[in-house]
Formats: C-alpha cells, sequence, structure tokens
C-alpha cells in the first residue's frame, strides 16, 4: 500500500485527507497553522515539520492550498515539496490556481524526477467530508491512473483533460459560471424582497422549475436567514473569478458577465465579508453595507 502525503488541512484540505486516512492509508500531513495538524494526529496520521518532509515520506503527496502564491511559497521555499521530491515520487496539486503557475510547478516536479498531475476540484466543504467532489485533472496520465483509487475516496467523478493547464482552465470556467450565478440568485432575492414578495416562496418556485439546481437549493435557505458561515470563502471566489478574467484576456475573449460578478465580489470583500462564504455576496447586493470583519455575528474562518 502506497504512502500518501497532503498538504494543506484548511476547510477543504482536512476533510479530504480524513477520508484518505479513514479508508485505511498512512498518510503523512503538514499544514502552515500547526494546530490544524491536531485532529489528524488524533486519527493516526503523521504530522512533519515541513512540506519537504511530507514528499520524501510520501509515495504521492496531494496538495490543497487557498491560491497561487500560496502553492508557489509551500512548493519552492526553503524545505518546501520540491526539496522531498524525487524519481519515482508524485504529486498531485489540487489548489485552484491559474495555468501558468500550474505549468510552473510542473516543470519544478519533473525537474526533481517526479511526476506531476494538477487536479483542482469543484465542490465545497459538504462535497469534501462527503467524498463526493468533481476533480478536473491534467497532468501526467500514468499518475493520474496511479492515483485513480486515492482520488475516489475524496470524489464522485473524475476527468482527465490532457496537458497541465486544462484542469485549471476548467476549474476556472466552473467557478466563473458559479460566481455569475450567485450574484443573479442574490439579485433576484433583493429584488422579490424589495417588491414585497416572501423570498422563501421564490426559492420554492426556482426549484420547481427549469433553474432549480443544488446551488440554488442549499445556499437560498441560509442566505435567507442571514447565515453565512463559510463553505468556500468569498475572497477564493473572487480570486477565481480574478483569474477567469485574466485567462479570458490572454484568449481575446471579453467576459463582461464575469466581470460584473467579479465588481460585486469585489465590493462585498472591501466590505468586510472576505471569511465569510462567498454567498455573502447577496448582502451587498440586497444594498446593506456591511463593515467590520463579522457581520451578523457569524464570525470569520481562518486557513
Amino acid at each position: 500500500m502506497a504512502k500518501l502525503g497532503f498538504l494543506g488541512l484548511g476547510i477543504m484540505g482536512a476533510p479530504m485527507a480524513r477520508n484518505l486516512l479513514t479508508a485505511g492509508h498512512s498518510l503523512h500531513v503538514w499544514n502552515r497553522t500547526a494546530d490544524r495538524s491536531a485532529p489528524l494526529a488524533a486519527a493516526g496520521a503523521a504530522v512533519c515539520g515541513g512540506p519537504g518532509e511530507v514528499c520524501a515520506a510520501a509515495d504521492i503527496t496531494f496538495v490543497m492550498l487557498s491560491d497561487p502564491v500560496a502553492v508557489r511559497a509551500v512548493h519552492l521555499g526553503p524545505g518546501g515539496a520540491c526539496s522531498g521530491l524525487g524519481g519515482g515520487k508524485g504529486l498531485v496539486d489540487m489548489s485552484t490556481i491559474d495555468p501558468a503557475t500550474s505549468r510552473e510547478m510542473a516543470a519544478a516536479v519533473r525537474a526533481t524526477g517526479a511526476r506531476y498531475l494538477e487536479a483542482p476540484v469543484s465542490g465545497s466543504k459538504k462535497p469534501a467530508e462527503d467524498g463526493t467532489l468533481v476533480i478536473l485533472a491534467a497532468g501526467d496520465r500514468d499518475l493520474y491512473d496511479e492515483a485513480g483509487a486515492y482520488l475516489d475516496l475524496m470524489g464522485k467523478l473524475r476527468v482527465f483533460l490532457g496537458e497541465v493547464g486544462q484542469g485549471a482552465r476548467m476549474k476556472l470556467v466552473v467557478n466563473m459560471v458559479m460566481g455569475g450565478m450567485m450574484t443573479a440568485f442574490g439579485e433576484g432575492l433583493a429584488l422579490a424582497d424589495r417588491s414585497g414578495l416572501d423570498p422563501s416562496v421564490l426559492l420554492d418556485v426556482l426549484a420547481a422549475g427549469a433553474l432549480a439546481n443544488p446551488m440554488f437549493a442549499g445556499k437560498g435557505p441560509a442566505i435567507c436567514a442571514d447565515r453565512f458561515a463559510p463553505a468556500f470563502p468569498l475572497k477564493h471566489m473572487q480570486k477565481d473569478l480574478r483569474l477567469a478574467l485574466v485567462l479570458g484576456d490572454e484568449l481575446g475573449l471579453g467576459l463582461p458577465t464575469a466581470a460584473a460578478a467579479n465588481a460585486a465580489f469585489i465590493r462585498a470583500r472591501d466590505a468586510g465579508l472576505a471569511d465569510l462564504d462567498f454567498s455573502a455576496v447577496c448582502r451587498i447586493l440586497r444594498g446593506e453595507r456591511p463593515g467590520g470583519n463579522d457581520p451578523g455575528g457569524k464570525g470569520p474562518a481562518g486557513n
């Protein structure tokens, strides 16, 4: 049985790593905030002192970090992941980053003799806990095949998209659509409320017709109750919208709907909602002007 590693134990990474551990696999872990490793250590994971130590101990290391800056630091910094890689090993980066950063990381990993797979995921905290993420992979096909059984513990569907960069592109497309849907949904809820309609009845109407979808069904009641505990932090959605716009610009494609959504998320981020769920953009869309870092008393999440 392969020895596995996991770098990044935040909202998504911790439950993903736990699914590997629960299935009986040997697991070495590391997180920038050390105390986040404690629950997995109590469940049997070995906690390492740095990313390089994890990669040195593991045959395949999985990575789930917040953004390109974090990925570069963890992979390339002193004692970083690349320092522990070598021939025969594999690194599967499941972070959402731009294609250029993913290709840069692939080159660095391959220079050590190891193999690289990008595998960003579609889904948030609950699918991560349930092992029902959608995994968008690209890179070294032999590593995709070798890691398949472990990816299946974390996701309900995985697809292989070819060369490094294509998985990152697919993830940005998916999150761009999701961000646009959320802003349209928030405007609809706001307009219903301002019109004297019951937003909860709007949810019933949407659920019964062609617009029915899991995101509206899952987020709608919480939005109506002004609950925004983070399953996918708003600041990360804004980051993904920004990266999608950059990709569109590189390809000569205007994305006006995505640009409008990004502007709304920037306003929400700057209003102190960055660490709440991305659905908290609805607070801005309904005309509120929240201040501080803890609107509604729901509290921000750490990384």
